[in-house]
């Protein structure tokens, strides 16, 4: 956080009540608690909001939780939902406005619609990945990786519109940052999520890329000597979910896995192919690109479609002992989360 939020949810913090009785007029004080039903001054008992406490730290006034969505944050964050604000500049420019102070700044400038500038605002925008329903979909689809990555966010009120003529909705998203090898943002993943977490969002199109994603992915780990491509974001969790200290990228589909640039100081590249031809075709031509610069190469393919969904289907333990038939023995010995439980089962 920039120090004029800290400085600005301190504020906010110290008169919680008001910014309460303002932004959540159909709640109630109880005790030391605003109640209301939700960020959208829905009456009801769900979210509530500490009015009094410490400036930081465990029990700070202006904490709030949603117990119904798991949603949580301070006073900024309830602003910015409530408001349906997305650019942080406009939810200080927000809570200038509720405390009287003056705008100290020039209004930013529109980021072109699909940039990497617009990519880069998003998940600037974008929460932390516990406790949230994106968390909640992760595991849902059997992922049990550490989720604590820096590429991935989670976005409570994510706007998705069908087509430019059609409504705008707000549905809670998984979002993962796009990087190049230097480690800037160039685009991001959205995926839209059922409120409950278990499923995308019953929406026609529930993931669209936004930014310049040719050549780059998302990245899990820094990669050194060995990393693995794929396509999906939760095929290259369900392998981190076995291989938790293998650097991964997901390059988020096959067109994009044919045209990732590796590093070229990698000396191995494992290719996680999906099972269907577009899937093969990517590992084939990304194998050769990599081959010309002197990376070795090695594919991974699955038993069913993907290697999430052989992680869903078959279990942790079955797919670690496919993949030891199919790394280099030292990578096996390297990366392997589970070995000693396929020694026992040998």
């Amino acid at each position: 956080m920039s120090s004029q939020a800290s400085d600005l949810a301190q504020r906010l913090a110290r008169d919680a009540e008001a910014v309460c009785r303002h932004y959540l007029s159909n709640g109630r004080r109880i005790g030391a608690y605003w109640v209301v039903g939700d960020v959208d001054n829905t009456p009801g008992r769900s979210l509530f909001v500490r009015l009094g406490g410490p400036e930081r730290g465990r029990g700070a006034a202006g904490k709030w939780t949603d117990a119904a969505t798991g949603q949580h944050g301070d006073l900024l964050d309830l602003i910015a939902l409530s408001c349906g604000l997305e650019r942080l500049r406009d939810v200080l420019d927000e809570a200038l406005r509720f405390l009287g102070l003056p705008r100290k700044h020039s209004p930013d400038p529109p980021a072109p619609a699909g940039s990497p500038k617009a990519a880069q605002r998003l998940f600037a925008m974008s929460w932390p990945i516990a406790g949230t329903i994106a968390e909640t979909y992760l595991r849902y689809r059997g992922i049990t990786c550490s989720l604590d990555l820096a590429a991935l966010r989670s976005h409570p009120r994510c706007y998705y519109r069908a087509h430019d003529q059609a409504p705008c909705e707000a549905w809670p998203a998984l979002v993962a940052a796009v990087t190049d090898l230097s480690g800037v943002v160039t685009g991001v993943q959205r995926t839209w999520l059922h409120p409950s977490g278990r499923g995308k969002a019953l929406i026609s199109c529930p993931r669209r890329a936004l930014g310049n994603l040719l050549g780059n992915g998302v990245r899990f780990g820094k990669a050194h000597d060995v990393m693995m491509a794929g396509e999906g974001i939760e095929t290259m969790l369900s392998l981190r979910s076995v291989l938790p200290t293998m650097p991964m990228v997901a390059a988020l589909s096959a067109n994009h896995l044919a045209a990732f640039l590796p590093s070229p100081m990698l000396k191995r590249l494992y290719v996680a192919r999906d099972a269907d031809d577009a899937g093969r075709r990517a590992a084939d031509v990304l194998s050769r690109r990599a081959q010309y610069v002197g990376i070795e190469t090695l594919t991974l393919a699955p038993r069913v479609g993907d290697f999430n969904e052989d992680l869903v289907a078959f279990g942790a333990l079955a797919l670690v002992r496919a993949l030891c038939a199919q790394l280099a023995p030292e990578d096996a010995l390297r990366f392997i989360l589970l070995r000693s439980a396929i020694e026992a089962g040998a």
